[in-house]
């Protein structure tokens, strides 16, 4: 591939930072619409896509490293964006027939019903006909899909999560803010905030709200099974900042450290390693006999308080110092209570 300067215009500056699925979407789409146009300007690219011309050369960069499976050898996709003009050859066997795997087709069936079984989808007919177009195709690659049931949580614990659903999907059609009372588990304590809704999404299972919180002046996730209350504000349109980044759970998943957070400490014994499991976690280390030592971070040490005293003997914070005086405390305020009792 040749990649030198295409002598474009100055790239122009980017609305916002696209995620990991943006950039897939992008890469899969590419390459058959430069192909069905023989060659296209580089900047008519970019427009289309709605990227830089920077982004874009990233992503042409990129595909260059893209092998198609070929019946033998891997076949590299070759092309070219010098002199402006974007050119892709060696690209024949895209066109062929998909042919899955057993597993292909399993992961894929799966990952499909678990979208299905979002609450109130929009055009689920369509994606219905995907399904059956795909079980059919796959054939017997498909059986041990149907043996596998997936269920999405639009919100648990809330009753009227599924209410909130259709509302904030109103709400984001029609560019309308929103006022949430919002559980924070965290910090054991219900909030009030006004948000600007972004996009709805399902991650591990469960659904969020993503917006600009006008409380917290930042991109905030919110789980729907913890909105207690929500009420569409009609009158105030959403003013979601040109720099507000959606949040690449794809990439690092729903856990964002800050250089603000508190890094805690914990030494378990082997009935306490769940914790490891269950919390991110920035490292773990074998302390024999079946104990852990996990370093993790928190903007809120009151929850690892409670974590604490909920290991009682299957765990100890180590450090900070002053945090393991506060859990120590709190035990013996604990326990004494039980003794006037």
């Amino acid at each position: 591939m040749t990649g030198q300067s295409t002598g474009a215009p100055a790239a122009r500056t980017a609305g916002r930072a696209t995620t990991s699925t943006d950039r897939l979407a992008r890469l899969l789409a590419l390459v058959p619409y430069v192909i069905s146009r023989d060659s296209v300007a580089l900047d008519q690219a970019a427009r289309a896509f709605g990227v830089t011309e920077k982004q874009l050369i990233d992503d042409l960069n990129l595909l260059w490293c893209v092998e198609l499976r070929a019946p033998d050898p891997y076949c590299p996709i070759d092309l070219s964006y010098e002199g402006g003009e974007i050119i892709v050859t060696e690209a024949e066997s895209i066109a062929r027939p998909l042919r899955l795997k057993v597993d292909e087709a399993s992961a894929l069936l799966v990952a499909l019903r678990m979208l299905a079984g979002i609450p109130d989808l929009p055009d689920r007919d369509a994606l219905s006909r995907v399904i059956a177009k795909l079980e059919t195709a796959a054939g017997a690659a498909a059986a041990p899909a149907s043996k596998v049931a997936v269920e999405v949580a639009a919100g648990g614990g809330a009753p009227d999560a599924r209410g909130h659903l259709g509302r904030l999907r109103d709400a984001i059609a029609r560019g309308r803010r929103v006022h949430l009372a919002y559980y924070v588990p965290a910090r054991d304590e219900n909030t009030e905030r006004d948000v600007d809704p972004m996009r709805l999404l399902v991650v591990e299972g469960s659904t969020y709200l993503e917006g600009w919180c006008r409380r917290a002046e930042a991109v905030r996730l919110f789980r729907l099974d913890r909105i207690t209350s929500l009420r569409v504000l009609d009158e105030v349109p959403a003013q979601v900042p040109e720099d507000a980044e959606p949040r690449d759970v794809d990439a690092g998943g729903l856990y964002r450290p800050s250089p603000d957070d508190v890094v805690v400490t914990l030494e378990l014994t082997a009935q306490g390693r769940w914790v490891a499991d269950y919390y991110p976690c920035e490292s773990v280390r074998e302390l024999g006999e079946g104990r852990l030592e996990v370093v993790l971070r928190t903007s809120d040490t009151r929850w690892v308080r409670g974590l604490a005293l909920r290991l009682g003997d299957q765990g100890r914070v180590v450090e900070p110092v002053e945090l393991a005086a506060e859990v120590r405390d709190d035990a013996s305020r604990a326990l004494a209570l039980y003794g006037h009792a």
